[in-house]
């Protein structure tokens, strides 16, 4: 790329982070903010202090937030900039004009949030320098989805393992936001694939995504189901779902499928060819040491789902496996409210051969408000050397969010890696959290995934070609309520730290005031601040309504929300508890997050496969690989151990995440470990040494705290663990054909009953349907075809829809 030509100059700017100053000049290009320090007036005299001279870029997009303050001269208040980058860089740049800062303002917005089309973006017009090493690597090249799946075993030429290559997708018209080489059973053929997109959310159908080389059990993963009110079902989808869970069996043990939706076997354990892993088993990990949580989730899926042929009397195991799983990563509530517009949940019913788990993973709203409480605990630190306001971190709940993340990722790992179970994950169009739990429960189980190339085969698998949006959810196109001007500062007023400095969101703040407006009287006045999960819900159902081709080239706000960053946060805590098992450091997974917002290459540019396709983007852009593999040395773990050894501690094929040792990523956050973290490594160290007391004199509960030694004890302070607490599980509740479970006692709840009534669905739903015909729900609702390739609806639809939710979700609350 050729020098960037400086379109504005500033001399004498003063920039301002962690509330220290720093003397320089800005100037900026089409795509870059450039500091350089100390001024050119000053150096100039000095040939010493010009070769000491610095430059400091930052990308135009990822910039999160830029207010303006204007200040009246008569002030002495310099004008300022105040910029919030995605990568959570804090900067304030003091202009002696207020013209200059109206001008630098109005250009980085307009380089910003109203160039109109992706291809103005800066991957259009970078390439590195010719002479570069990252000029010879051509990182495009990298993922090829048929060589990933014959690493697996899976491949036209190699030997059947009960699953195939299909090319019903090659031209992205069956599924546009599915990847265009797909695995599926190999018993199922294409007519039968096509029939079973009728029954999931835009055509994704269940499909493999991982082949575990020890047990041959997979994950597979798909979108909801068409379920609705009615309960409807899809013998196509059955039969494809049985045959995922019973594909590498058939062609382990050379039996035929029968019945024609699963395979069904005499009671026998596994193959011989499998290593045994389970936790009672020479062969298991050495550190397969549960908590509490982890074994209460585990005995919960192994509950009996015990069935029997009705002709020999054998019992029936379904792919000779106990606890294969369908897992629903939604909150149960949210699933509920998804089938009054048509969609929901597999009915267990039809599904006998597998149990259904829901984890209380939240939606994409939740998240971002999580984050952006993160963001208003850290916000001063461009005007304050401060730290962090712990307690806006505390109720973030960000720490809460990894921590149920990682935990519902390592149920489905334990499932395929120790109890060789098959697992099939969705949660509403199976892109965000999905994703999260397929990469993350891969990362556990198999060892390549976490050598550098094997996560970039991650990525570039389970979330840019199955379909992550990313252009939507990292706002690529920026936003114009991202632009706001303080008119506060024109009293002549300093921000000072705390303070409100003109970020809020006005466009923002409206939409809350109508929608408080809105729910006050759809739902009869009903109290504000209402339970979050009955309005998760509601945001569930806002969120099936996607945006059309036209809406794709802007940035909406309700859209963007940090889930691969909490995928790439989950994956540091995984490389801060086990720093020798992965090839890569942090520094490389801190780069990588801010490559997805630089727009720099082309790699996590639009939002499928197909749209990258149709762009042209190997060809027309460069892919961040090349940027990494050229660096290599830069982003590679010197303590990485890559010898495998399931008998040597420290050397097993899986690993796993420790709950209680969830910290905060301070190094993203640009904090020290102390300002972020010291709380709770101050409460983990008294956890230990309590631990440690009680163990030297002999504690247990059934003997209690000895006398003498219980005053000592009592002054302790009391810890508060970081995480999940012993008691908490994201797992929320286990359905089988005959029953449902929760975590909390292993009965069903009220809410979850079957209703013979309706059809074994749960009571509560039986409940909303009978009333929900005098409900005010709008034709369309049900009758649109979410299926469609376009899948947008006119804003009036999109209104319709939120008022169908909060009746819904009316009538949850008043049966809870």
């Amino acid at each position: 790329m050729a020098a960037p030509q400086h379109k504005h100059y500033y001399s004498n700017v003063q920039a301002l982070r962690g509330g220290k100053p720093e003397q320089g000049d800005l100037a900026l290009t089409d795509y870059h903010l450039v500091f350089r320090f100390p001024p050119e007036s000053a150096a100039a005299p000095d040939p010493k202090a010009k070769k000491h001279t610095k430059q400091v870029w930052f990308a135009f997009h990822i910039i999160s937030h830029c207010a303006l303050r204007p200040t009246p001269p008569s002030s002495g208040i310099p004008s300022s900039l105040r910029l919030r980058f995605r990568d959570f860089t804090f900067v304030s740049f003091n202009f002696t004009d207020d013209k200059q800062a109206r001008d630098a303002f109005e250009f980085i917005r307009a380089k910003t949030c109203r160039l109109g089309s992706v291809d103005k973006l800066l991957a259009f017009n970078y390439s590195p320098p010719s002479n570069s090493l990252e000029s010879k690597i051509n990182g495009w090249d990298l993922y090829d989805a048929r060589a990933e799946f014959r690493r697996q075993g899976i491949s036209e030429k190699s030997a059947d393992l009960g699953w195939r290559i299909t090319n019903i997708n090659k031209d992205y018209a069956f599924s546009p936001t599915y990847p265009a080489v797909l695995a599926v059973p190999s018993k199922i053929s294409d007519n039968t694939l096509k029939y079973a997109a009728n029954f999931r959310s835009r055509a994704r159908i269940p499909t493999l995504t991982y082949i575990h080389p020890v047990n041959n059990c997979t994950i597979t993963r798909s979108s909801q189901p068409f379920v609705g009110l009615r309960m409807k079902r899809s013998i196509q989808d059955e039969k494809l779902v049985g045959a995922c869970f019973s594909a590498s069996t058939d062609f382990l043990d050379g039996n035929s499928p029968s019945p024609a939706n699963a395979s069904i076997q005499a009671d026998h354990s596994p193959s011989s060819s499998h290593v045994d892993l389970s936790a009672d088993s020479p062969d298991a990990p050495t550190d397969m040491s549960l908590s509490d949580t982890e074994r209460m989730e585990d005995e919960l899926i192994a509950a009996p789902n015990v069935m029997y042929d009705e002709k020999t009397g054998k019992r029936l195991i379904y792919g000779a496996q106990q606890h294969n799983l369908i897992v629903d990563a939604r909150p149960a509530i949210n699933s509920y409210a998804m089938q009054a517009i048509g969609m929901g949940s597999e009915n267990m019913d039809y599904y006998k051969y597998a149990k259904k788990v829901f984890l209380n993973i939240d939606n994409i709203h939740v998240m971002r408000d999580s984050l952006d409480k993160v963001i208003s605990a850290i916000k001063d630190a461009d005007i304050s050397p401060f730290p962090p306001n712990r307690d806006l971190l505390m109720k973030s709940k960000w720490l809460k969010h990894i921590a149920g993340i990682l935990d519902g990722s390592a149920i489905i790992a334990r499932q395929v890696g120790i109890q060789h179970s098959h697992a099939l994950i969705h949660c509403s169009d199976g892109w965000d959290r999905t994703s999260q739990l397929c990469a993350l429960s891969q990362l556990m189980l198999d060892p390549y995934y976490r050598t550098l190339e094997g996560f970039i085969v991650l990525v570039e698998k389970d979330w840019l070609s199955f379909g992550h949006m990313f252009q939507l959810r990292s706002g690529h196109m920026s936003h114009e309520s991202w632009f706001t001007v303080d008119s506060d500062a024109l009293a002549g007023s300093a921000v000072r730290p705390g303070e409100n400095d003109g970020r809020g969101d006005v466009v923002e703040n409206v939409m809350a005031s109508a929608k408080r407006f809105w729910s006050k009287n759809v739902t009869n006045d009903k109290e504000a601040g209402s339970d979050q999960e009955e309005g998760a819900a509601v945001d569930e159902v806002k969120q099936a309504t996607a945006p059309n081709a036209a809406e794709e080239q802007t940035t909406r706000l309700r859209d963007v929300s940090p889930v691969f960053h909490q995928f790439l946060d989950a994956t540091y805590q995984l490389l801060r508890q086990h720093p020798n098992r992965f090839e890569f450091n942090e520094r490389f997974l801190r780069r990588l997050l801010y490559h997805v917002y630089s727009c720099q290459y082309g790699t996590f540019l639009y939002n499928n496969e197909r749209q990258r396709h149709e762009a042209n983007l190997r060809e027309r852009t460069r892919s961040v690989w090349g940027y990494f593999l050229s660096r290599r040395p830069e982003f590679t773990n010197d303590r990485y151990e890559p010898t495998i050894d399931d008998h040597t501690k420290g050397r097993e094929r899986l690993i796993f995440p420790k709950l209680g040792e969830v910290r905060w990523w301070h190094q993203v956050f640009n904090r020290t470990d102390d300002e972020m973290n010291g709380e709770l490594n101050a409460s983990a160290a008294t956890a230990e040494r309590v631990a440690a007391y009680q163990a030297s004199t002999g504690f247990s509960e059934s003997s209690g705290i000895p006398s003498e030694s219980a005053s000592m004890v009592s002054t302790s302070p009391s810890p508060q663990p970081p995480a999940l607490t012993s008691s908490q599980s994201v797992l929320t509740g286990v359905e089988t054909a005959h029953a449902a479970l929760t975590p909390e006692a292993k009965v069903s709840p009220p809410s979850l009953n079957k209703s013979a009534s309706t059809g074994g669905m749960p009571a509560a739903l039986g409940a909303l349907q009978d009333k929900i015909s005098g409900l005010a729900i709008a034709k369309g609702v049900f009758g649109g075809h979410a299926n469609s390739s376009s899948a947008g609806r006119q804003d009036a639809d999109d209104v319709e829809t939120v008022a169908s939710a909060a009746a819904v979700e009316q009538e949850l609350k008043s049966m809870s």
